[in-house]
């Protein structure tokens, strides 16, 4: 393990870590390391990068009242992370060690976690392996149950997406694709969502995380439930906890977040209309949510 080293960019500031087998893990950080609030740590989905959590982090960095510090880490073979030799490592239990890595690399003993999708499972994993991290958690279309007709449709494109002629191009292939998850999208919203898809590597588009990350999802058939993670999600007991729905979502259930409520005293749960797996996390809306349930993971560490 090595110490985070800068990468001289804009702001958000950009680091590298070094995991125990040897790959370069890029993080971004934004806001004051010496800022006395609890700080963030933001974790995407499978195929998704740090620039999903861009105007989050923004906003929760630059706070006038409780600025802080907000970590938002590219896995291994996504965004401007080295890819994976071996791409069979990229699986949940690597991710997590390299987490870890992360977390004690720079020195963050304690944060609020904001996970989507494949970010809460590792979350829900951490709690149950280092649970003393996790002050609060957001889990942004995620439970410990997966439906497995959503994760079909994610197979079916992961790594697969037709090649774009140009960002356009993209947009349009996004849109057709993913249309009934967002049905009200608007044109600038799908051309954000293709910028986060591909990044430009000489005169074409790549995609911005390893195709081979298809693998991971070899194992997933139709009819075929994934194992549920309820003793990870119990791990998380104590913790504060906001879960946010895509009403359109077909990754997390109604009935699991009626499940996930008879296991907690307290559960806020926001729901997001005309949205499915996973929604945004830019509007003002969601943003001024987690920012206040944020600031009340703060006040037991006040007390």
């Amino acid at each position: 393990m090595t110490a985070p080293s800068p990468i001289r960019t804009s702001d958000p500031a950009a680091h590298s870590v070094t995991t125990a087998d040897g790959l370069r893990l890029h993080v971004a950080e934004y806001g004051r390391r010496g800022s006395d609030a609890m700080p963030v740590v933001c974790l995407p989905g499978l195929a998704r990068t740090t620039a999903d959590f861009d105007a989050l982090a923004r906003a929760l960095a630059s706070d006038p009242h409780t600025p802080r510090r907000v970590l938002a880490l590219d896995y291994r073979g996504r965004g401007r992370s080295e890819r994976d030799p071996n791409p069979d490592n990229y699986t949940l239990p690597t991710e997590l060690a390299d987490l870890i890595t992360v977390l004690t690399a720079f020195a963050v003993h304690r944060a609020v976690f904001v996970g989507t999708s494949r970010g809460g499972l590792l979350t829900m994993l951490l709690a149950a392996a280092q649970p003393t991290r996790i002050a609060g958690v957001v889990l942004n279309d995620i439970g410990p149950v997966i439906e497995p007709l959503g994760l079909m449709r994610i197979k079916g494109y992961v790594g697969k997406l037709p090649q774009p002629r140009d960002l356009d191009d993209g947009a349009t292939i996004l849109r057709r694709l993913f249309e009934t998850q967002f049905p009200k999208l608007t044109p600038e919203g799908w051309r954000g969502f293709a910028e986060r898809t591909w990044v430009r590597e000489g005169e074409q588009l790549a995609l911005s995380y390893d195709p081979q990350l298809s693998r991971t999802l070899r194992g997933i058939e139709a009819g075929q439930p994934v194992p549920a993670l309820w003793p990870q999600f119990d791990a998380l007991a104590g913790v504060p906890m906001l879960v946010i729905r895509g009403l359109l979502s077909d990754i997390l259930s109604a009935d699991t977040v009626s499940a996930m409520r008879s296991r907690r005293k307290r559960l806020d749960v926001m729901e997001i209309p005309d949205e499915g797996h996973a929604p945004s996390l830019d509007s003002e809306t969601v943003i001024t949510r987690i920012a206040a349930f944020i600031r009340g993971c703060d006040e037991p560490r006040r007390a």
